[in-house]
């Protein structure tokens, strides 16, 4: 299983000559999550989600055929604006369908993009399967990859094991190297759960220092106790992140970061941040204040309002018979993109960081307010926190970016601070006990 990913914009793919299709001035883009081989994975990851998901499919192969690859890529490419159009694969584990699989994906997309189109093939792997053959498919096409790694191998290995139970971290660490031999854009996707929660610096230093890591997500586990998969239930198992905890690491991470590895390291949850507090939206579909527009396609071209949310009450309709822009503007995804706002708690709605949180993902709103109001975040304690701590050095950052100027220069200001001086960020301390002790 791999994580949701939305990877920073890079170089365009070099054009091609492809059919003219009708003018796109009036297309919403969308983003969806293309799943090839369903739930199906050559891992049993103890913390994954998906797995429970083959229970709706009962007897099914889980392998898209060629027709309906065909159908998906020209409703998707389709619907888009002009300029780049990104097609990502997810599962399960994508490259158990094979090379060739991709080859054909590839080509078919090409075929069917407008000129003024540039294609971003992106895939989110486990990577125990990468081969020098797949990393020249990838880089020849300039895929980004994310790669799933929760850490040093004694923290990714406690939960994310194969079906033996057996470690996985060596087979992963191979599939990166081969990756990173070819020249391959790799973002590290981390789970942060009970395992790995309690060292934030040794996970990021271990990316940053020890892999050669650039750009890194960190995504918190919060699994539900049932039975079903979904996203039902009030309670959380040992695995799941502590919600203060979350907030702890996230806030270690950011306090490394800010003082020398801005520019050079890009930390999703920062970079999503950092646009809340230049009046943007988030590139985080999460701390926006509606969602409904990042998607989730099965294997057989079922259509679900969410990646998170692949379950009956969520299934919009199958693209084969109903058209993947009618599913998308359906009053039932409509709804589904409101609830978010609309179900926001009272005590989120005058909070202090709404701004920059908006009540987070619903799959994680399952726990009451202190007066007793369903709807709040269980990670609402580490949001608060998080956000509160970063407030200083973002409004910096933001300030930098509002005279035209660069977001790393904030590493300059942190340094030309005498210890003994108030710390920039205004927290009120000195340099030395604050930004200018690292």
């Amino acid at each position: 299983m791999s994580t949701p990913i939305q990877l920073t914009p890079r170089r365009p793919v070099p054009g091609s000559s492809a059919p003219q299709g009708p003018p796109s001035t009036m297309r919403v883009p969308f983003h969806v999550l293309a799943k090839p081989t369903g739930p199906i994975c050559n891992l049993d990851c103890e913390y994954c989600f998906f797995l429970s998901k083959e229970s709706l499919y009962p007897g099914d192969r889980f392998r898209m055929a060629d027709d309906l690859l065909e159908e998906y890529l020209r409703q998707f490419i389709g619907s888009q604006p002009d300029g780049e159009v990104t097609v990502a694969w997810q599962g399960g584990e994508p490259t158990l369908m094979g090379v060739d699989f991709f080859r054909r994906a590839v080509e078919m997309a090409e075929g069917i993009r407008r000129p003024g189109q540039r294609l971003q093939h992106t895939i989110q792997t486990n990577g125990t399967l990468l081969t020098d053959e797949w990393c020249e498919l990838l880089a020849r096409h300039r895929f980004l990859v994310g790669i799933s790694i929760d850490g040093p191998p004694e923290l990714h290995d406690r939960y994310r094991v194969d079906k033996r139970g057996g470690p996985t971290s060596d087979k992963v660490l191979r599939g990166l190297r081969l990756l990173q031999a070819h020249g391959v854009d790799v973002n590290v996707l981390c789970t942060v759960h009970a395992a790995n929660q309690n060292r934030p610096l040794d996970v990021y230093r271990y990316f940053r220092d020890e892999l050669g890591i650039t750009f890194i997500q960190f995504i918190p586990i919060v699994e539900r106790e049932n039975e079903t998969g979904f996203q039902e239930g009030d309670t959380v198992t040992d695995r799941s992140v502590d919600p203060v905890a979350w907030g702890t690491f996230l806030e270690a991470v950011f306090d490394e970061w800010v003082v020398r590895d801005v520019g050079t390291v890009f930390v999703q949850m920062f970079d999503g941040a950092l646009a809340s507090w230049c009046d943007l939206p988030s590139s985080m579909c999460i701390f926006r204040e509606t969602c409904g527009d990042a998607l989730a396609l099965e294997h057989n071209g079922d259509l679900y309002s969410c990646d998170h949310f692949v379950e009956p009450d969520h299934l919009l309709g199958n693209i084969t018979t109903t058209t993947m822009v009618e599913l998308v503007a359906s009053p039932k995804q409509k709804a589904f993109g409101q609830a978010k706002a609309d179900t926001l708690p009272a005590m989120c709605r005058t909070c202090d960081v709404r701004f920059a949180c908006n009540g987070e993902c619903p799959r994680n709103r399952f726990t009451l307010t202190p007066d007793g109001e369903s709807g709040l975040n269980y990670l609402c304690a580490g949001y608060l926190s998080f956000f509160t701590h970063i407030d200083g050095p973002m409004k910096l950052m933001a300030g930098l970016l509002r005279d035209g100027r660069y977001a790393d220069e904030i590493r300059g200001v942190f340094a030309a601070a005498g210890r003994n001086e108030p710390c920039p960020c205004g927290s009120g301390r000195k340099a030395k006990a604050c930004h200018g002790q690292r």
